[in-house]
C-alpha cells in the first residue's frame, strides 16, 4: 500500500551552510538513491533521485524547496555567531569635575572593539505541502527526509498527518524536539454550513 502525506505545514530555518552538511551526512530511505540540490536565484530546490527503475525519466520526483534569505549575524566573546547583537559594555567615565568628557574617556572610548558581524544565508522551508514538498513519485520517502531535517534543525516547526499502510499518523517536531501529536476528527464547516444555508429562492423575507 502507498503511503501518503495528506496536511503538512512547515516552518523551518537552517542556516544554508547546515542544510548542505545534513545532506552530506543524512542516511537516505532506501527507495531514494541520492538527492539533487540546485539553487535558482533565492529558491533552494532538493530533488529526489529513484533508487530503482521503475519511475520513468520523465516522471517528476518529490522536491524540498526552500526559499533563501540573508540574516546578520555577531561574533559573540567565544568566537560564535548569533543572530542577537551582544551588548556593548557601558563606557565608564573617569577623572575630573566639568560637564565635557575627559581626555582619558575619549581615548577608551576610541580604543572599544567593535564588534564583527556578517551576512549569512538561511534556508526556509515555510508553507504548506505543496509549497514545501511538491511532486507525487517518492512523497513519503522524501517526507521522511524532511523529518530527519526538522530534528536536525534548531529553530522551526513541522506538523504533518501521514497514511502509512493505511493507517494515519501525526507528527510533531518543533524546534528539533519529537513532540506528542494527534488527530482530531472534527465536523466539515462546509457541511454545517449546507445544513443551516439560506433558500434564497423561497424566503419569505426577501421580495422580488
Amino acid at each position: 500500500m502507498t503511503s501518503r502525506v495528506f496536511r503538512l505545514h512547515s516552518t523551518l530555518e537552517l542556516p544554508l551552510d547546515d542544510v548542505h552538511d545534513f545532506f552530506d551526512e543524512v542516511e537516505l530511505p532506501v527507495e531514494i538513491a541520492d538527492v539533487d540540490i540546485t539553487r535558482r536565484n533565492n529558491t533552494l530546490i532538493v530533488k529526489a533521485v529513484s533508487a530503482e527503475d521503475n519511475i520513468s525519466k520523465y516522471t517528476p520526483t518529490a522536491q524540498l524547496k526552500a526559499s533563501v534569505t540573508e540574516n546578520r549575524v555577531y561574533e559573540n566573546e567565544d568566537g560564535e555567531w548569533v543572530e542577537e547583537q551582544p551588548e556593548e559594555a557601558e563606557p565608564s567615565f573617569g577623572g575630573g569635575g566639568g560637564d565635557g568628557p575627559s581626555w582619558g574617556s575619549l581615548a577608551q572610548e576610541e580604543e572599544e572593539p567593535e564588534i564583527n558581524s556578517k551576512l549569512r544565508e538561511y534556508a526556509c522551508f515555510k508553507g504548506d505541502r505543496e509549497t514545501v514538498l511538491q511532486n507525487t513519485a517518492l512523497q513519503y520517502p522524501m517526507f521522511q527526509v524532511l523529518r530527519k531535517l526538522a530534528l536536525f534543525a534548531e529553530r522551526g516547526e513541522l506538523t504533518a498527518i501521514a497514511a502509512v499502510d493505511g493507517e494515519l499518523e501525526a507528527h510533531r517536531i518543533v524546534d528539533g524536539e519529537e513532540r506528542a501529536a494527534t488527530i482530531e476528527i472534527v465536523e466539515d464547516p462546509r457541511e454545517r454550513d449546507a445544513d443551516g444555508s439560506v433558500e434564497w429562492r423561497d424566503n419569505k423575507f426577501i421580495s422580488n
